[in-house]
């Protein structure tokens, strides 16, 4: 009886691989038996021998297989590290021969080709490395889609869009040129946008394919000119649902008249009145809006929850009107690193402080050349943002007096969990040289200081930068010294 029961265990075991290596059989050697067989596979078996198609580049199986696609969703992205054009082109083949036809058949269930490398899982999960029915995946894979207005939805392709190294990838390319030829039949839907280096006029082109208010977050990590910038706004303005902007290195040329420049400022920040959702500002390296971050403020039309300036010109009415704008009121995260404030009133800094002390969990004050009158002017600000979980202070020249009471006007913060102070003026000698001796003596005054009146988590007591090496110098519970 035992043996019998066995072998029963064994045939169960082995029956899906044998139904698998048969499906495989009549796919992928036999496409004139492809369609008949696929009307009867059950829908598990579609993804293993759809990578297993994929992967052996069987062009006419994908073709087939596409147009009997069982699922809502083909996520297509995170197998195409080993896609080449030629598959890529029977994908699409099989999405023509469905956009052909004017009624759907009833198998027809794909509504979304995911061109994102961001679901891995869905494959895992039919080779066994994890669970999850296929009601339930449908479920989680059409739910972040971009519903369209009127009766049949159009097919839905969703991709994130990034240029780099002067070209576009050719499968890119060849999907473009296939969309713009299928107008009305696709809802091509772009998430994330990121440009790391190509001619605007080609940026463009590619913008005037996707649907534009389904961009939420747009990266600008090149050395664009203003004149340029001002040649991408238009299409900015109609990212309506855009949450988040990143702009690095826009520079502005000194050919530029005063105001022309004005002009330009103008048609930028004029775009942000047309973005109901927008929350998130980083900019690094940006000259262009000293003097003028009151006309963007004025354009918001939601709270921020992010403000990042690093590195970027503004000036002291700059700071006096993020201060008193009303969209800070929420806001999560302030980071001035690298913006010189030695001279600047320290009045901005603390209004600004007190409009977001409810909501501010990361502060970032890193290298503003901030000094003991004005760290002493913000402490009551500061001692109230009750979320505050971050908070850098390093490469600001501060005296051991008044770090001691700066400390002591965080004991409130219950939810610090990462601290970053600089290395007290005491460190250096007279020429600016840091003395390894007393670093290590103060370090550990501050550090019996702050347990004395509270358990920190992470806390690191830093140096400037070290001339030879630029590495920080540092101190938690014992020196830590630079690569020299």
């Amino acid at each position: 009886m035992m043996f019998f029961f066995s072998r029963f265990i064994r045939m169960s075991l082995q029956a899906p691989p044998r139904l698998l290596e048969l499906a495989e059989q009549s796919l992928l050697r036999d496409r004139a038996l492809a369609i008949p067989t696929l009307e009867e596979l059950p829908r598990e078996l579609f993804p293993p021998l759809f990578m297993e198609a994929f992967t052996r580049r069987c062009c006419e199986t994908l073709t087939t297989m596409v147009q009997a696609w069982p699922f809502t969703c083909l996520p297509l992205g995170s197998l195409m590290k080993s896609c080449n054009l030629e598959t890529f082109r029977a994908v699409l083949e099989g999405l023509d021969a469905l956009l052909a036809q004017k009624v759907r058949p009833r198998r027809w269930k794909l509504q979304v080709l995911d061109l994102r490398n961001v679901d891995e899982n869905f494959w895992g999960i039919w080779s066994g490395a994890s669970a999850l029915s296929p009601e339930a995946l449908s479920k989680r894979r059409t739910a972040g889609n971009c519903p369209r207005p009127g009766g049949q939805q159009p097919l839905t392709v969703i991709l994130d869009l990034c240029f780099k190294n002067g070209t576009l990838d050719e499968c890119l390319t060849h999907f473009l040129e296939w969309g713009k030829q299928r107008k009305g039949l696709l809802h091509v839907c772009c998430k994330e946008l990121q440009i790391f280096g190509i001619a605007i006029h080609r940026i463009i082109e590619v913008l005037n394919t996707v649907e534009l208010d389904c961009i939420q977050e747009v990266e600008v990590c090149c050395p664009w000119e203003l004149s340029i910038l001002i040649r991408f706004a238009p299409y900015l303005g109609q990212m309506r649902n855009l949450r988040k902007l990143v702009l690095f290195n826009i520079h502005v040329s000194a050919c530029i008249p005063l105001d022309r420049k004005e002009q330009f400022v103008t048609q930028f920040t004029s775009q942000f009145l047309k973005l109901d959702y927008f929350q998130k500002l980083y900019m690094h390296s940006v000259s262009f809006l000293e003097g003028h971050l009151d006309q963007l403020l004025r354009c918001l039309q939601a709270p921020l929850e992010t403000v990042v300036m690093t590195e970027c010109l503004l000036s002291e009415s700059d700071l006096k009107h993020l201060s008193c704008c009303p969209s800070i009121r929420q806001l999560k995260e302030l980071d001035l690193r690298g913006i010189t404030l030695t001279h600047f009133s320290p009045e901005p800094l603390a209004v600004l402080l007190e409009q977001a002390e409810a909501t501010l969990q990361t502060l970032d004050l890193e290298d503003c050349g901030i000094v003991d009158s004005q760290l002493s002017a913000i402490l009551p600000a500061l001692s109230r943002c009750s979320q505050l979980s971050t908070f850098s202070f390093c490469g600001n020249l501060i005296s051991m007096a008044a770090l001691e009471n700066l400390l002591r006007h965080t004991v409130g913060l219950s939810k610090l969990s990462l601290e970053l102070y600089p290395a007290p003026l005491e460190s250096y000698d007279a020429q600016g040289a840091l003395c390894w001796g007393r670093f290590s003596q103060l370090g550990a005054e501050l550090m019996k200081t702050l347990r004395d009146l509270r358990q920190p988590k992470i806390i690191v007591f830093s140096t400037v930068p070290c001339p030879r090496c630029g590495i920080r110098a540092s101190y938690d519970l014992e020196p830590s010294h630079c690569l020299c």
